[in-house]
């Protein structure tokens, strides 16, 4: 049986005429890494705050476990947050940083330094207490902005978008870390970013928003291999996209017609009908590219390549069929070389996913 710690029920916010939330509904699990994903303006960030206490809620309903926590003020609500930019204060030394909410709620100084002590060592700041966060790297920071936060032992985290001023590598280090910590503490997370590697990457669940709405809900497998509409398949990754119509549909098979020939795909159980218009989606690292004709021609499109980049770890190629434009990822380059000319494109069916046409 599902655990359900937040439940959001047609939670809405509005800034004078903008709806900056949309009658958003979720189930959030206890223990879960949840993640917010979407572009700039898509109301994400302001979802979380609305979960923190510091907006207040025009419309629907906000659960803690059985409590409904619509009017009561954030620092009841025992959620904590970690912002953007960690909001350290610069005067104060790491240690008077982290032990600042303990110190709030007047706790004994001899617990105080022991519940610091314990956290800054399980973040690996335990040799920086005294320094300011001036005198400490950018992840440093992000750990003692967790610290502030882990150690008033809240019943859910917060956090939005810790890692955005951290360089590259540094993110995917700290955001590890992160992960690690959440699942060894079991702690109900909520994460805003607009990153889609990072969502993928660490969240048990991502709810991808689009315009104050969450336009799909679940685990990141599904968000990338399977989404719900066009918007979902290209915000999160690169997507292919073969616009057509349904010829025939078996219990096995859907095949859709896409002007110059037939593709056929398996069928999931998709809820479609004879002549209708749908869209092909298809992620550019399932495509097989070859020079040579594949013995089975199924699917397969000929085609001229356009344009290529070395990406390290694989190769991008920008692949003309007809009228059409196919990106296409081959992995371990080192294995083949550089492909140029004529190719030939197979599309697996069991790699092609079908989406509704969207006018």
């Amino acid at each position: 049986m599902r655990d359900i710690h937040i439940r959001i029920r047609n939670l809405t916010k509005r800034f004078g005429d903008v709806v900056a939330v949309d009658k958003v509904s979720l189930e959030i699990e206890r223990g879960s890494f949840t993640t917010f994903l979407g572009p700039s303006g898509c109301g994400k960030t302001t979802t979380l705050r609305l979960l923190a206490g510091f907006y207040s809620v025009d419309e629907g309903e906000i659960f803690f476990g059985d409590r409904c926590v619509n009017d009561v003020p954030s620092h009841k609500r025992n959620a904590t947050m970690v912002f953007q930019d960690y909001a350290l204060f610069p005067h104060m030394t790491i240690f008077e940083n982290v032990s600042y909410g303990l110190k709030i709620m007047k706790l004994q100084t001899k617990e105080i330094e022991e519940r610091v002590e314990k956290t800054l060592k399980f973040l690996g700041l335990e040799g920086l207490r005294d320094r300011t966060p001036g005198m400490i790297s950018g992840g440093q920071q992000q750990r003692a902005a967790l610290a502030r936060s882990l150690i008033m032992e809240p019943e859910a985290l917060l956090l939005d978008e810790p890692l955005s001023n951290l360089d590259a590598k540094l993110r995917v280090n700290i955001r590890a870390e992160l992960r690690q910590i959440q699942k060894s503490l079991g702690i109900t997370t909520v994460y805003v970013t607009h990153d889609q590697e990072e969502a993928l990457a660490i969240s048990d669940s991502i709810a991808v928003m689009n315009k104050g709405k969450v336009v799909q809900f679940g685990p990141p497998w599904e968000i990338y291999y399977r989404p719900t509409n066009t918007f979902v398949a290209d915000f999160v990754g690169v997507a292919n996209f073969i616009h057509g119509k349904i010829s025939e549909i078996t219990s096995q098979e859907i095949f859709v017609d896409i002007e110059d020939q037939v593709l056929s795909l398996m069928n999931h159980r998709y809820q479609v009908s004879l002549g209708e218009r749908v869209v092909l989606n298809i992620r550019p690292e399932t495509i097989l590219m070859s020079k040579q004709s594949p013995e089975s021609q199924s699917n397969v499109l000929m085609g001229k390549i356009k344009a290529h980049t070395f990406v390290g770890q694989f190769i991008r190629y920008w692949v003309t069929c007809g009228k059409r434009e196919f990106i296409v990822d081959l992995h371990d380059p080192s294995s083949v070389g550089i492909l140029d000319g004529d190719v030939y494109l197979q599309l697996p069916s069991s790699k092609l996913h079908l989406l509704p046409a969207e006018d």
